[in-house]
């Protein structure tokens, strides 16, 4: 089962074709692994917005909602940023008219409470009931969460100089703030005795899931799966962390030190 909304697949090549666009029109290339990180991304995006686990999440299922969430907050926006050549990125950001505004909205904590703002109130079920499946918001709120995704790990993985990352140790804090925010929505969803969201409770639940065991598979996949895969980047960190401070350490002289032995002449008269 393999649907595709023509207007997402229109919206998916413009972003590989604006990629491609701008290294010809620059005449440079990105480097192998930062186009293998951004056409990865193109699939991330690709396998979230269409095939089964788009219809499923346009569906009746709040578990393939959620996950295809997932990947679009979690997935895409950091595979896209590694993908940016600083030269491609440049002459955007640094534009006159753009800088201001790109520096308030990419500093860490900005980008860090409107992140945290936007997915709890995305996750509030009387607005979700009635916003995030109506056909007029539903590609708004799935470019939203890329954006905000974007903004998200922008402070870790700026590919411009002129937009430093955060430190190693900043990024490590940043990271274990967010799971804050995240657990803070996901438990409740989790460990709710009903169904929070009505639209799931209206049609035919595939894998033969109760709406009440979908959700708390939501729940846990919003829970568990986001601690997981924000352990793993922690893990990551720590060890470049650790890697470059090996680096830095001078190296140390194991010649051992020579020791003079006093000859009889030399010795002082006691």
């Amino acid at each position: 089962m393999w649907e595709a909304d023509p207007q997402v697949v229109l919206s998916i090549a413009l972003v590989a074709i604006a990629y491609v666009t701008a290294s010809l029109l620059l005449k440079r290339r990105p480097n192998s692994r930062q186009q293998i990180a951004f056409w990865s991304a193109i699939v991330a995006l690709a396998l979230a917005l269409t095939g089964p686990l788009g219809v499923y999440a346009k569906g009746f299922s709040f578990s393939a909602y959620i996950f295809q969430q997932m990947l679009l907050v979690f997935v895409v926006p950091p595979l896209i940023l590694l993908g940016l050549p600083d030269w491609m990125v440049r002459p955007v950001l640094m534009n006159r008219f753009v800088e201001p505004v790109a520096r308030r909205l990419t500093r860490p904590l900005f980008a860090f409470l409107t992140f945290s703002m936007f997915f709890a109130l995305l996750h509030y079920p009387a607005l979700c009931d009635k916003v995030c499946h109506a056909r007029s918001f539903y590609g708004g709120i799935r470019v939203a969460l890329v954006s905000v995704g974007l903004l998200l790990w922008w402070p870790m993985l700026s590919p411009l100089p002129e937009y430093p990352r955060m430190s190693y140790p900043m990024q490590i804090l940043y990271l274990f703030l967010l799971m804050i925010p995240m657990t803070a929505v996901a438990a409740p969803i989790t460990m709710a005795e009903t169904v929070l969201y009505m639209y799931y409770a209206m049609g035919i639940h595939p894998f033969g899931l109760t709406p009440i065991a979908d959700q708390v598979l939501g729940g846990l996949i919003m829970w568990i799966g986001q601690g997981v895969y924000v352990m793993f980047v922690f893990s990551g960190i720590f060890f470049r962390w650790a890697q470059r401070e090996d680096t830095e350490i001078p190296a140390i002289n194991r010649q051992p030190a020579r020791v003079h032995v006093l000859r009889p002449h030399e010795r002082p008269a006691i």
